[in-house]
């Protein structure tokens, strides 16, 4: 997925030289299934024809052995090159410049587009929604709304009080008209001020919603490179920070891309990595040699980070103190995921995208499995609270309520409010009962 927004700019910047055709062979059994790459395609606004390779016989045909694998194709359909893994943007832009100089040199270039319909989302309040942040003590809830590239700030019953951000994607600071977001996801709240993780923007962002105005605190817009070892915040390079949390004035991300977590000090005015040596894996151990695996849900108790792990499909924890260690709870490998309840390493997942604290119970948006699960971080006990298992949009008690996709999660006055992204929507979840309503979105 992280490769997606510079695919979208060469996609744009070479629009008659350039054919793009995904190739999607997927790794969890739930992205096998047609609607759900549907779903994705639609998400992430692929611009594209896609192929479901669910049976992985194109990736054999090709030789393949890892996500993601990009093959270049002649305009005479002979195969010059393969690339396995992301590739910076600079470095492709200037490949496809020569490329193009070479074709066009030899009068084999036919710029004839591909003729293709692309599917449009429905229409709705909100478009692919991935977090939500709820404040408790002043009535308010936050949601991430993704692509509709922009923050809503709602009263608990769903109210809109405050739109932050256009439709229209793009990277600009100021008042909540003119500010720009590029698809954001997590958020994090201290005193009056909302911290964003504009993830395709590969920025963090301020609200000062007192004083209705939207800075940047970290990134430049640009993808930061691999190995990066941070510096000061205006000009460290992100890589799609994907959630937040805040804790005496540093904001941890969840940043996704690097495989890491990172701090964002407001005092020293810098950003460096936390937790996570950058290679992508499972394993426990002290803080910058442990490994993680696409972090993309981060919360925090004061003394520990609690962290899901998507590409490990686990819930972990890191220390703050960074002469603590990285542990994990629940989960334990690259390829293994599934469905299990349980206790520790016996526990399967697939592919969780969020979490929440709440009253000492890890509240786990199990995305891909499409249900929410309770972890006891103490004794590592892992059981399914809500949804059937089953991708659908039913309000119910427990498991006969269903989800697509939850991302986000957040709690207050004993209600979970959920992200349920492939449904456009947010749940309440009343944590006591289980039941479950669909809060209606109302002021726009």
């Amino acid at each position: 997925m992280h490769v997606f927004p510079q695919l979208r700019k060469l996609e744009k910047k070479y629009e008659k030289e350039l054919a793009v055709v995904g190739v999607h062979s997927a790794k969890f059994p739930a992205e096998r299934e047609t609607e759900n790459v549907r779903m994705a395609i639609l998400r992430y606004e692929i611009g594209h024809p896609v192929i479901n390779d669910s049976e992985f016989r194109v990736w054999q045909s090709f030789g393949c052995r890892a996500w993601p694998t990009l093959v270049f194709i002649d305009p005479e359909g002979k195969i010059i090159g393969k690339h396995e893994g992301e590739i910076p943007y600079d470095a492709f832009d200037k490949l496809l410049s020569a490329m193009v100089l070479n074709y066009e040199g030899a009068d084999i270039l036919d710029r004839t587009p591909l003729d293709y319909r692309l599917e449009q989302p429905p229409e709705g309040a909100l478009s692919f929604p991935g977090k939500v942040l709820a404040d408790e003590q002043r009535d308010r809830l936050f949601i991430s709304d993704s692509n509709h590239n922009r923050i809503l700030q709602t009263t608990l019953e769903g109210e809109v009080t405050q739109v932050i951000g256009g439709l229209t994607p793009g990277f600009q600071d100021g008042d909540f008209v003119v500010a720009a977001f590029d698809h954001p996801q997590g958020m994090a709240l201290r005193s009056n001020i909302l911290y964003v993780a504009d993830t395709e923007n590969h920025a963090i962002r301020r609200v000062y919603l007192n004083d209705g105005y939207v800075d940047t605190m970290a990134g430049n817009g640009s993808q930061g490179p691999f190995g990066n070892q941070g510096g000061s915040l205006n000009e460290a390079g992100l890589n799609s920070p994907w959630d937040l949390t805040v804790h005496r004035g540093t904001v941890y991300a969840a940043m996704a891309g690097y495989h890491q977590l990172w701090a964002l000090d407001e005092l020293t005015l810098r950003a460096t990595p936390h937790a996570g040596s950058g290679r992508e894996d499972i394993h426990d151990g002290p803080m910058k040699s442990a490994t993680l695996a696409q972090p993309s849900g981060i919360t925090n108790d004061s003394s520990r980070l609690y962290f899901v792990d998507s590409e490990t499909s686990s819930v972990r924890m890191a220390d703050i103190s960074l002469s603590g260690r990285v542990t994990t709870i629940v989960g334990r490998g690259l390829f293994e995921f599934g469905d299990v309840d349980g206790m520790g390493t016996e526990v399967r997942l697939q592919h969780p995208l969020g979490l929440c604290l709440h009253d000492g119970v890890l509240y786990v948006t199990d995305a891909y499995n499409h249900k929410i699960k309770k972890i006891y971080p103490e004794n590592r006990a892992s059981y399914s609270f809500l949804g059937s298992g089953e991708a659908g949009f039913d309000d119910g008690v427990g498991s006969s309520a269903t989800f697509f996709e939850p991302g986000g999660i957040t709690a207050a006055h004993g209600k979970l409010y959920i992200a349920d992204t492939n449904n456009h929507a947010v749940r309440v979840a009343d944590i006591a009962s289980g039941e479950v309503r669909t809060l209606e979105i109302t002021g726009l």
